[in-house]
């Protein structure tokens, strides 16, 4: 038939075509399945060596019952992880929403505005290099409790890479650019709107994806110091019951939110780039 010999060579492009995806995708998870092989490997070498750290077996054990109902409540310090990692999302989520509220706007302030910038770098280099901990006793003396002062914490070590960031992507606008709005005459709202916040955008962004990551570690330290709920205070719970294969469990869930929040705003910052 005269149409047959086009749809099998249809076919058969539309076959290689399947199987090249597949030898692509199958060659590019080699690499991370041999890591994660060798860790495996690396880890149950150092618990042979060392009794007390639990195997990878052991662990997995261990986070079957965990996994299988993680939002039950018995009480108000006897809750599922679910919860835990619930409750210190919420705390970065009001600490980071804060800092973003406030830190983005400065940023703006200080790259547009000369003198301001002069005045306040010296005041930003003294506070940045602080330990975001040191300041918690702060939080619990303004505060008088400890969920307030561990957001307080999110917030001084969320606010000072959008601070940084944006003011840099301000001060790297084309001067080209001001001229013209300031021969068009535009208002200083429209400066914002149309020249700057394009242009620094992916600055901002860059600053928001530092500060994510910085607010969730230091929440895991905050919540170990000031107790309650929490995946840090959980973490240190488990310490103290000695349940090691917890504490392990503890440290993956870590890492797996952590990736997670930085996966979300790098994709947000590549989908706000200046390529798409």
């Amino acid at each position: 038939m005269p149409g047959h010999k086009p749809a099998l060579e249809h076919a058969d492009a539309r076959r290689a075509a399947w199987l090249d995806a597949l030898s692509a995708a199958v060659l590019k998870a080699i690499p991370p399945l041999a890591g994660f092989a060798l860790f495996l490997l690396v880890w149950q070498g150092i618990a042979a060596m060392i009794p007390a750290i639990p195997t990878p077996a052991a662990t997995w054990q261990a986070a079957v019952p965990l996994f299988s109902d993680p939002f039950y409540r018995n009480g108000p310090n006897d809750q599922g992880i679910g919860w835990n990692v619930l409750a210190s999302l919420a705390r970065v989520g009001a600490g980071f929403g804060l800092a973003a509220l406030i830190g983005i706007p400065a940023g703006f302030a200080l790259g547009r505005f000369a003198f301001l910038n002069a005045m306040m770098a010296p005041i930003i280099s003294l506070l940045r290099p602080v330990s975001p901990l040191a300041w918690l006793p702060i939080g619990l003396l303004l505060f008088k409790s400890a969920n307030p002062a561990a957001i307080w914490a999110i917030f001084i070590c969320s606010i000072w890479p959008m601070v940084i960031n944006t003011a840099v992507g301000v001060t790297r606008v084309p001067q080209d650019y001001l001229n013209v709005a300031r021969v068009l005459d535009l208002s200083e709202w429209k400066v914002f709107t149309r020249v700057l916040l394009p242009a620094v955008l992916p600055y901002m962004l860059t600053g928001v994806r530092l500060s994510i990551g910085t607010a969730w570690l230091v929440i895991v330290a905050a919540e170990m110091l000031t107790g309650g709920t929490g995946i840090g205070f959980w973490l240190w719970d488990e310490w103290n019951n000695l349940k090691v294969e917890h504490i392990v469990i503890a440290i993956f869930i870590i890492g797996v939110v952590g990736l997670l929040l930085e996966y979300a705003l790098l994709t947000l910052a590549r989908r706000f780039s200046y390529g798409n």
